[in-house]
C-alpha cells in the first residue's frame, strides 16, 4: 500500500508517484555529499559532516516517500530531516549559551521521532514542525549575535523561506495549485522547487555548525 502526501503535482507510474519531487530529492544527496567533501578539506569538525550525511539520508528518504512511497516511508524519510533540524538548532543553543555541544541533544529528539514515524505519521510531520521552527529561529538569534556567520546564516533563511512559501502556495486548496496552469502540465511543483531550495539551503549553512569551537581554538 502507497504512502505519499498531498502535492499539486502530476503523478507517475509505479515507484514514481510523484516523478517531480522524487528527481529533485536528489539534490538532497548532492548537497550531502558536497557538504561531507567541503568539511574534510577544511577541516571543519565533525558536525558539518554529521550534517552532510543527514543531509543525504534526507534524499533518500525523500526518494522513497515521492517514488514507491510504501506506508513504511515516514520511517525512512522523518528521523534523518528531524536530526538534521535538531543538529543545527543544537549546534546554535550550544554557540549562543556559550555551553558545550552535547551529541543527545539533536540524537534524543530523532529517536522520538523513530517511534512517531512508526506509530503516528502526523505526530512525527508536528514534532518537525516544531523543531523547524526551534532551528530557524536559533539560526536568525545565531546571524544577530554572530556577525562572522551573519551572512551565510541569512542566506541559508531566505532559501528556506522562499522554497517554504513557494512549496505552501502549491499545495492543494492553495492559490498555486492549478492543474490546468503550463507549471502544472511540465510536470513540475512548488514541493520539488522546495527541494532544491532547501538543499541549497543546508549546504549555505553547513560551514556555521562548530563555528564557536573553531574560534575558540
Amino acid at each position: 500500500m502507497s504512502s505519499v502526501p498531498p502535492s499539486c503535482e502530476p503523478l507517475g507510474p509505479a515507484l514514481w508517484t510523484q516523478p517531480a519531487s522524487a528527481w529533485t530529492s536528489l539534490a538532497f544527496v548532492v548537497a550531502g555529499v558536497a557538504i561531507v567533501v567541503r568539511a574534510s578539506r577544511a577541516g571543519a569538525g565533525p558536525r558539518a559532516a554529521v550534517l552532510g550525511v543527514l543531509t543525504v539520508l534526507v534524499g533518500v528518504g525523500s526518494v522513497v516517500q515521492h517514488g514507491p512511497a510504501p506506508s513504511w516511508n515516514p520511517l525512512v524519510h522523518d528521523p534523518p530531516l528531524m536530526g538534521a533540524l535538531a543538529l543545527v538548532a543544537a549546534d546554535g543553543v550550544a554557540d549562543l549559551a556559550g555551553r558545550r555541544f552535547r551529541h543527545w541533544w539533536w540524537v534524543a529528539p530523532t529517536a522520538v521521532v523513530v517511534v512517531l514515524a512508526a506509530v503516528s505519521s502526523g505526530a512525527s510531520s508536528a514534532a518537525q514542525s516544531a523543531m523547524a521552527v526551534v532551528a530557524v529561529g536559533v539560526t536568525l538569534l545565531r546571524a544577530w549575535r554572530r556577525p562572522a556567520v551573519r551572512a551565510r546564516s541569512l542566506a541559508a533563511t531566505a532559501l528556506l523561506g522562499a522554497g517554504g512559501l513557494i512549496g505552501t502556495l502549491s499545495r492543494p486548496g492553495w492559490p498555486w495549485c492549478d492543474p490546468s496552469s503550463a507549471w502544472f502540465a511540465s510536470g513540475w511543483s512548488g514541493h520539488a522547487v522546495w527541494h532544491v531550495l532547501a538543499a541549497a539551503a543546508l549546504w549555505m549553512l553547513a560551514p556555521a555548525l562548530g563555528s564557536a569551537r573553531r574560534a575558540a581554538a
